[in-house]
């Protein structure tokens, strides 16, 4: 047979089998033809109860993440709406002709979560009912995970910050790493709630999360064991000369009350200047970004300001109940966003409170939040915001008054313990085990990524500082200590809150 006839025969059976699956079709749209008569179809009914919602529902408190929801209770039916015809054929055409089962409820979440992506924002996100109430945990409760914050960004997930004392702390993640893998298996395409549940586990499992950071070449695995993490938000101590730190790493629902308390306890002991840390603060709830702001911003004066997208613009004012009378220094980085740079910013501009450290993150939106029947919630960006100067802060973050950078070391990678380093090695990892060493006062000559005699004595002298077994091989116990004695200087020596000190006793000497 030529190839000619082959093909010829060919197209018959194709043709005859479209005729079958015309005809099937034919059957089954005139069943469907029956029951949807005298009645409106049931997708067209459902995702106008659905679209009502996102169109005509009132607009809720602001919140940079999630304010007080609402759950939409009244519904109408509107008039069936032209624009959204594509939609409704587009989901016709699925049920009568794909091959499977379809997951209707799948459906409808896939075309609110499509127009939300279509906005092209990344702080607009819809989330099923399961999405979020992981969510809410992390407002609210306690659970279980790595601890640190993340978003999307450039449909990459990126860690905004570690959460203080968790385990992505100790295990050396940074703001702006990116998240390439968890436990080998990619999360490109996924949103930043599926990469989240990969992510989260019960206390004591390992995930392994594959990152790149920025500035290195190669990405890093960085293995991490999970732990209950307490949403506590409000951690204080008091220094020398009279001097209190508070840091807040996030805006939750308690954090108003935690800060109170903190305050009233250092007060207590002596306090007579306050440095308030919003380091590695990726913002939270604009409530009690708003509250807090009112107890250092004297009454009246600008919090922020909300733009709207016709131009128009409304004022928060301070309700400050009792003037705070101790001097103030605020210290921020690259991982405090949102509502921490809301309180910076009016900390700033309307209290005069001099800021220390590194430019901010720069998140200027302000989104809104509705939480549907069935548990699910759509976040939309609803206005920006602005200082109370007018400035818009949008990926260009706030600048402090005193710009004081970390030193080099503190953002050195996570060196997996895993991983044997030992002498004739040649391996980046031995890079950042030779610049760890040298930070801590290790003599080693040529720092490089090749493990020599001396980096072996090196090894030596700390494992015999810090009663390890003297190997001169660098894994396990010797891998995390190096790298717990470098986090343990960097907190100790911290140049940022140093710089805070300094500002800060020059006030209350004036106020003297």
């Amino acid at each position: 047979m030529e190839s000619g006839d082959s093909m010829d025969l060919e197209q018959k059976n194709l043709d005859g089998e479209q005729e079958e699956i015309k005809e099937k079709m034919d059957d089954r749209q005139q069943a469907k033809a029956v029951d949807n008569y005298f009645k409106i179809k049931k997708f067209h009914a459902v995702l106008i109860l659905f679209l009502l919602v996102f169109f005509t529902a009132g607009i809720t408190a602001f919140a940079l993440s999630f304010g007080d929801e609402k759950v939409v209770e009244k519904i109408q039916v509107p008039v069936e709406r032209s624009e959204f015809s594509k939609l409704y054929q587009a989901y016709d055409l699925i049920q009568e002709t794909y091959f499977e089962d379809v997951d209707k409820e799948a459906l409808i979440d896939g075309a609110i979560d499509g127009m939300v992506k279509a906005l092209g924002d990344p702080y607009s996100e819809y989330m099923t009912a399961e999405e979020s109430e992981k969510f809410f945990e992390g407002l609210s409760s306690s659970f279980e995970g790595i601890g640190a914050h993340v978003e999307q960004r450039n449909d990459q997930v990126v860690i905004v910050a570690p959460i203080k004392g968790s385990p992505a702390e100790k295990a050396g993640l940074k703001p702006n790493d990116v998240i390439l893998e968890v436990d080998g298996r990619s999360i490109q395409g996924m949103n930043v709630h599926e990469a989240v549940q990969l992510i989260r586990g019960e206390k004591g499992t390992k995930v392994v999360l594959t990152i790149q950071r920025p500035g290195i070449d190669q990405p890093i695995k960085v293995e991490i064991i999970r732990d209950v993490i307490p949403i506590e938000t409000v951690y204080s101590e008091m220094l020398e000369d009279g001097i209190g730190k508070i840091q807040i790493s996030s805006f939750a629902e308690r954090t108003l009350e935690e800060l109170q308390t903190a305050i009233a306890e250092l007060k207590e002991q002596g306090m007579k200047g306050l440095i308030l840390d919003l380091r590695q603060n990726p913002g939270g709830l604009l409530e009690q970004a708003i509250e807090i702001s009112s107890l250092f911003v004297p009454e009246g004066e600008v919090i922020y300001q909300m733009e709207f997208y016709d131009g128009s613009r409304q004022r928060q004012l301070s309700n400050q109940k009792e003037p705070f009378d101790l001097p103030l220094v605020i210290v921020v980085d690259g991982g405090s966003a949102s509502a921490s740079e809301i309180l910076a910013a009016a900390a700033k501009e309307s209290a005069g409170v001099p800021i220390v450290g590194e430019k901010t993150f720069g998140k200027g939106t302000a989104q809104n939040a509705k939480r549907f029947a069935d548990g699910s919630n759509l976040k939309l960006t609803m206005a920006k915001w602005l200082t109370p100067s007018g400035e818009w802060i949008n990926e260009k973050g706030i600048t402090p008054d005193y710009i004081v950078p970390l030193p080099e070391w503190a953002y050195l990678p996570f060196i997996d313990p895993d991983t044997e380093l030992k002498e004739n090695m040649i391996a980046d990892e031995v890079h950042i085990a030779e610049q760890m060493l040298v930070a801590l006062g290790y003599e080693i000559s040529s720092v490089d990524n090749y493990f020599t005699e001396e980096t072996t004595a090196a090894v030596s002298t700390f494992q015999a500082d810090h009663e390890l077994d003297v190997t001169g091989i660098l894994q396990g116990e010797t891998t995390m200590k190096l790298m717990e004695s470098l986090r343990d200087k960097l907190e100790k020596e911290d140049p940022q809150i140093q710089k805070a000190k300094e500002v800060l006793k020059e006030i209350m000497k004036k106020k003297e």
